[in-house]
């Protein structure tokens, strides 16, 4: 049997993606190399977008308490209180409690996790790709549609596939470790040291502490070499505080490597997440950046599969997202540059920390990290919103009375259109227009609620990962447009005989 996709991985991003999937009602399964999750947690904060990803789906409930996450660009602090929208994001989110969540929602929809088995080949035609494994069973085979590697920044898939994966080599190496029975202060963005190393240290969940400790000169190192005690030894060196007593839970080294795949897209393989592009964790980005991958292929690809768009719907992937991890691999070479240099980067620095108590230099480096920043190529249009993501906490009156915000029109992972009353009808031809793709897109009436501030429309047509793809008035091309460009070929009502 040839089923729809094949996702490789089971991190956060993989379980995402099968989830985005499956919910637009793709046959996905799910392989992971380990037999078992892993317990340790290499990403402990979402950003801003990336908890919106999750209300988009409600699945933000699921995650359970977390904390607001401050803002920093090297070290230097963003005042998120100059900003008029909240671009916190959630900290004290271990990775492990994430993929718990994200795999009892995937396996709630139904996608086969299979643990231990272990990717080995991949030949793609025109038809589909063919996946060699290593299997609890043995060697075997399958076949599926496409294939997408979520296998992290040393992907197989990317491998096998031969996508380069360029970027500087490494030059310092970083340890961390997750310990508990240590008192130590709190440094949630890192402490820069004088000479250019830095400190960090952030609560996790159950009396764990996340400690970092870069020590000038430190090269990268085999994580599989590294002891607690030489971390503790240079924890003790930077701060004169002893950690030796904790009990370290887990361990690792990484480095300020920043490298971004040439190509998202190889024919029907996909890549996403790690595999597409990593950089130092201590820039807090990477997990996120990677659900938002997800969230961008995820119901592109189930069009694609269902008929209602043509495979070229998929080449918007890697146009709209390489840049991104272009993006995020520039500003970890500049954050790390500016944090670690030493004291010869203090005037920069101190030039960067002036420059940020402007509210739109702030407003500016606060959208590029939480990800509120990011607008796609939606056309050409004078409203601000186009491209941009639609805030989700806005609401709508309903013609019951009932309000209901934005991002819980997105649960299903369906286009969304909007169309509220107007003088000159707007939002009720719009609405008219689209009964021809009311088999893939929502249409909803209603009224903006009062109190909802920022620029609004009496139409607006939001893509399934929350974007905004057409306004009325403020874009200039015509909804049909829009909606075939994004949703694929109306499918217009039977007419009687």
């Amino acid at each position: 049997m040839t089923r729809d996709v094949i996702v490789v991985g089971a991190g956060p991003v993989g379980l995402m993606m099968a989830g985005e999937l499956r919910l637009a009602g793709a046959d996905v399964v799910v392989y992971e190399k380990l037999p078992a999750p892993a317990r340790e947690s290499r990403g402990a904060s979402l950003t801003r977008r990336a908890v919106e990803s999750f209300d988009q789906r409600g699945l933000l409930a699921r995650l359970g308490a977390t904390e607001p996450a401050d803002a920093h660009f090297g070290g230097v602090p963003i005042d998120l209180g100059l900003l008029e929208e909240d671009h916190s994001g959630a900290r004290g989110v271990s990775q492990f409690r994430t993929e718990r969540m994200l795999e009892d929602w995937a396996g709630g929809l139904g996608v086969p996790i299979r643990r231990g088995y272990e990717v080995t080949g991949l030949t793609q035609d025109t038809d589909g790709v063919e996946v060699t494994f290593d299997g609890p069973g043995g060697p075997g085979r399958d076949h599926a549609r496409y294939l997408i590697g979520c296998d992290g920044g040393r992907s197989t898939v990317r491998k096998l596939t031969g996508i380069d994966f360029p970027g500087p080599e490494p030059t310092r190496g970083f340890y961390t470790a997750d310990v508990t029975g240590i008192e130590t202060r709190r440094r949630r963005i890192g402490e820069n040291l004088p000479d250019g190393s830095m400190i960090m240290a952030m609560d996790l969940e159950n009396g764990v502490t996340r400690v970092v400790a870069y020590e000038r000169g430190t090269r990268p190192k085999d994580r599989e070499a590294l002891t607690y005690g030489e971390l503790a030894d240079a924890w003790q060196r930077l701060t004169g505080e002893s950690i030796h007593h904790g009990q370290c839970r887990w361990i690792s080294c990484f480095t300020d490597a920043s490298r971004v795949a040439a190509d998202y897209r190889r024919g029907r393989i996909l890549l996403a997440g790690d595999a597409t592009h990593v950089q130092p964790p201590a820039m807090a980005q990477g997990l996120s950046v990677g659900v938002q991958d997800a969230v961008n292929l995820g119901w592109k690809l189930a069009a694609v599969l269902a008929g209602h768009a043509p495979d070229t719907l998929l080449d918007t992937y890697h146009a709209e997202r390489h840049p991104i991890g272009e993006q995020l691999a520039r500003n970890a070479r500049a954050a790390i540059e500016l944090r670690l240099t030493g004291q010869e980067m203090a005037p920069l620095r101190a030039v960067l920390g002036e420059v940020l108590t402007h509210q739109d230099a702030a407003t500016h480096l606060a959208g590029v990290l939480s990800g509120l920043g990011i607008r796609y190529d939606m056309g050409p249009g004078t409203h601000p919103l186009l491209g941009r993501r639609m805030p989700p906490q806005r609401e709508l009156t309903r013609p019951d009375g009932t309000r209901t915000r934005v991002a819980e029109l997105l649960h299903a992972a369906r286009g969304v259109l909007i169309a509220t009353d107007g003088a000159d009808g707007t939002g009720s031809k719009a609405a008219q227009l689209a009964q021809d793709w009311a088999d893939r897109i929502d249409i909803v009436t209603g009224t903006w609620s009062s109190g909802t501030s920022g620029p609004q429309a009496q139409a607006v047509l939001i893509r399934p990962d929350g974007y905004v793809a057409w306004t009325a008035p403020g874009s200039d091309s015509d909804l049909t447009d829009a909606l075939t460009r994004w949703f694929g070929a109306p499918h217009p009502p039977a007419r009687p005989l």
